[in-house]
């Protein structure tokens, strides 16, 4: 199977140390929903940077990689849509879980819209 152009894997760039998490956890820019917490804070750069956290709470290895899998494809899937500048974190709620990828979207979208960084085509 091969992959159209448009379906590239990354557009932006992940967080991966505890320190960046940190960082815009102490921002205190956030907004909730019943699936999702979404932290954001700039970043100084023309990139998006994406941080997904799921918690041990939530379940058992599997179902919090599957979690994090969704988030990343949501994000990734509505990367056009997201202005560069900021770093992205998203944090999944036990409620997620029972969840299929077109809520997780939604709640996604939901919480960009409240933080109003969602540009529709």
């Amino acid at each position: 199977m091969r992959m159209v152009n448009d379906m590239k894997y990354k557009d932006f760039e992940t967080l991966r140390s505890n320190q960046e998490f940190k960082k815009v956890y102490n921002n205190k820019k956030s907004f909730a929903n019943k699936n999702l917490i979404m932290y954001i804070s700039e970043n100084g750069t023309d990139t998006k940077r994406l941080g997904v956290s799921v918690s041990k709470k939530v379940g058992n290895s599997i179902v919090r990689h599957r979690l994090a899998r969704l988030i990343r494809e949501a994000f990734r899937l509505s990367t056009d849509c997201i202005p560069d500048g900021y770093d992205y974190v998203v944090v999944a709620r036990a409620s997620l879980k029972d969840k299929g990828f077109f809520e997780t979207k939604e709640s996604m979208i939901h919480l960009l819209k409240l933080h109003k960084l969602y540009k529709q085509d």
